[in-house]
């Protein structure tokens, strides 16, 4: 019987701070037993408090990334981040239509806006975005974002999520999970699930804690991560959500950074080892 884990991949930015982009996706892969690949798009200049610079790495190198991996890697998922440009997205695209079988389940986090609210993506990038809702298996934008896709305005209450859902639909996404953390207001966090069977209401506490730097990242890789093992987008879903909640009730004992601090990615394996003893050495 063979020990290989399943090998995930994440194409996204990289984030100095750890907390986001592909640090915190690998992170999050092998807190779920996933062997962790990566594509970098882009650089940024990052910490908890912001965003000061980004740097896109040249298109044609993003697809020499993709190309040199599969050649020798057999994936069996992938999560799609921050792409910061069009001609990124469009090298992708073209990835996944020249090699559909490299990336059997394809998750997209359409990275747009940081937590600390610096703009991730370029204003003349949206359109190429939306083309890449067809060829994807799942997307998992936050309320803003599916505002942004939709070109209207972001939504204020259960049912205009459920109208935006069915409109992602209707540009071509398979699945489609709009994420609720953006309304507040409520005890739960309800993210909203919209697929071909129809729509699943999925709830979990609202953590209060201002550390959650990566929260949107650490979801879409989770789901990633988790797919493979329950052969279920829906119930990799549901288990990544609950392994979040956890990230975020432990994010207040890592002390990372002055501003939104990082979720705990690693709640589960380091145990005791945030209890305070090596802090700020």
């Amino acid at each position: 019987m063979s020990s290989r884990p399943p090998v995930v991949l994440t194409i996204a930015g990289s984030d100095p701070s750890g907390g986001a982009g592909i640090q915190g996706d690998l992170k999050t892969f092998s807190a779920l037993a996933a062997y962790g690949t990566a594509v970098l798009t882009s650089l940024t200049a990052q910490s908890t408090r912001g965003v000061t610079g980004v740097h896109v790495v040249p298109a044609h190198f993003v697809r020499a990334q993709l190309d040199t991996l599969v050649d020798d890697v057999a994936v069996d998922a992938a999560k799609i981040g921050m792409l910061a440009s069009a001609a990124t997205i469009e090298a992708v695209l073209a990835f996944l239509d020249e090699r559909p079988d490299a990336t059997p389940v394809v998750v997209l986090d359409p990275v747009m806006v940081s937590t600390s609210g610096s703009r991730l993506l370029a204003e003349d990038a949206v359109g190429a975005m939306r083309q890449l809702l067809p060829r994807v298996s799942l997307i998992t934008p936050n309320i803003p974002e599916a505002a942004v896709l939709l070109d209207t305005d972001p939504a204020d209450d259960l049912d205009t999520m459920r109208a935006q859902a069915a409109a992602l639909r209707e540009m071509g996404a398979a699945r489609v999970l709009v994420k609720g953390g953006h309304l507040g207001g409520d005890a739960l966090a309800t993210d909203l699930w919209l697929d071909d069977a129809g729509e699943q209401l999925l709830t979990a506490p609202r953590v209060p804690t201002v550390n959650t730097h990566g929260t949107g990242c650490a979801l879409s890789s989770a789901i990633t991560a988790l797919a493979p093992r329950t052969g279920s987008l829906l119930e990799a879903t549901r288990q990544a959500k609950t392994w979040l909640t956890g990230t975020l009730r432990a994010a207040d004992a890592l002390h990372i950074g002055c501003g939104f601090g990082p979720v705990h990615h690693c709640h589960d394996i380091w145990k005791d080892e945030t209890d305070g003893k090596n802090r700020d050495r």
